[in-house]
Parts: structure tokens; C-alpha cells; sequence
């Protein structure tokens, strides 16, 4: 009997996870360090991305079980609830990070993660000179598969994974599709997403545990549905008011 497509969609999960696990450690020791270095100076977790990826940055901010020191670059012009064919030309456009990171303050010693599948817009490909310009240090999360395949769309003639300092590969195939359905033309079942957001809550709590045995003072959230917690979170929040945008 042929296994459900739940099954292959979570097998398929799994094998890159446990892929990545074998093949990616150096990277991933990389970013953990890095990110750690950041929590231990005081530094920010900053994290962006356009349409889709934009959902990492969402996932690290204010997460019940996430660190304070997140921030989310978000900008509605470039996720889909403004026009999701309009994001995706942005997205291409230059000129559209130096726009977005005008509102956030990127330090020396901070960390930049830039989530794209692709790599090959201008948006992330500037979003990551643009923190590096600024003593940042940039993680890409990205498909080498795909990118590797396709031309950049910047100027420079450069894909994200080619400017940032440490590259995480997120495993998946090019189109990002992981699944062949029967009567189906185009593979389905995305997988970026999921193993991207398992990539950055994994790393930052390796990170806080380095952190932590380094001597620094990690603020985690609690969930705001837990009982007994609206103080503690309003501690964190104002603690880190200045500091983060969107709080």
C-alpha cells in the first residue's frame, strides 16, 4: 500500500533535518557562536526576509519561549497582506532594504539573519550588505540547491549566499517542493518554512545556553496564555522598549 503523502511530507521533513544534522554542523556551530557572541555583549538577534520568509522573523519576535533580544524586520509592502504580486516585484527592486532598515538601528556585534529560498533578489542580497556595512554579522538561510541554479537579480551580480558570512542551508530542493502528487503537474509540500523556523529556535537556544554558562542574563518570553505571567513579560518589555521596534 502506498504511505499517505502525510507520511512522505513528513519523512521528507525529517530526512533533510537529520541531512542537515550530519552535513551542516560547521555552519550551524558558526551561527550558534555568533548568535551567542551577540547575547553575551548585549547585541540584537535582528531577522528578516520578504513573502514567505518573512515568517522566520515573525516566529523569533516576542515568541512565547524566545528570546527578547529578537527583532523582527517586517515591512507590509513586502510580505502578502498588501498585494502578493506587488511584494514579489519589490522584492526585485533595489533600493527596498536601504528603505525598510531605515526604521531599525543595526549596531557593531549585532546579528543579521536574512531568510530567502532563492538568494537571488536584491532585497536580501542589500539587506545583507546593508548589516554588514553596519559591523553586523549576516546569516543567510537559504536553498543552495536552488540558488546555485538561478542568476542573481542585483546589480552587483551577487546571490545572498555569496555576501553573507555564515550560510545555513535549508536543505530543500530547487522550487522548494517536496512532494510528487499524483495527477498533479508541479511538486507540492514546501519545505523551507518548517525547517527554517526548527534552524533559528534551535540555534538561539544553543546560543542562549552559551550564552548563559558565559555569565549573561537571557530574557525568555512566557506564553501571554499561561497563567501568572503578564508581569513578567511586561518586565521584559519594558527592559527592551528602546531597544526593539514593534513592542
Amino acid at each position: 500500500m502506498t504511505a499517505p503523502l502525510r507520511q512522505t511530507y513528513r519523512d521528507r521533513i525529517v530526512a533533510i533535518i537529520d541531512g542537515l544534522l550530519a552535513q551542516e554542523e560547521a555552519a550551524m556551530d558558526a551561527a550558534r557562536d555568533a548568535i551567542a557572541l551577540a547575547l553575551t555583549r548585549g547585541g540584537i538577534i535582528h531577522v528578516a526576509g520578504s513573502g514567505h520568509s518573512h515568517m522566520l522573523a515573525e516566529e523569533v519576535f516576542y515568541r512565547a519561549g524566545g528570546i527578547a533580544a529578537a527583532q523582527a524586520i517586517l515591512d507590509d509592502d513586502l510580505m502578502l497582506h498588501r498585494g502578493a504580486e506587488r511584494s514579489t516585484r519589490l522584492e526585485r527592486e533595489t533600493g527596498q532594504a536601504a528603505r525598510v532598515l531605515a526604521r531599525y538601528r543595526i549596531a557593531p556585534g549585532d546579528v543579521m539573519v536574512v531568510a530567502s529560498n532563492s538568494g537571488r533578489n536584491a532585497y536580501p542580497v542589500e539587506l545583507a550588505q546593508i548589516a554588514k556595512a553596519s559591523g553586523a554579522t549576516v546569516i543567510a538561510v537559504t536553498s543552495l540547491a536552488h540558488a546555485r541554479l538561478v542568476e542573481s537579480r542585483h546589480p552587483s551580480g551577487k546571490r545572498l549566499f555569496e555576501v553573507a558570512d555564515i550560510v545555513l542551508d535549508n536543505g530543500g530542493a530547487y522550487g522548494d517542493g517536496a512532494l510528487e502528487v499524483p495527477g498533479v503537474a508541479e511538486r507540492m509540500g514546501p519545505t523551507s518554512s518548517v525547517v527554517g523556523i526548527w534552524l533559528l529556535n534551535a540555534l538561539i537556544a544553543e546560543a542562549a545556553a552559551q550564552a548563559t554558562a558565559a555569565g549573561a542574563a537571557i530574557d525568555i518570553y512566557l506564553s501571554a496564555n499561561a497563567e501568572a505571567t503578564d508581569d513578567a513579560a511586561h518586565l521584559i518589555i519594558e527592559r527592551w522598549r528602546d531597544r526593539i521596534v514593534g513592542l
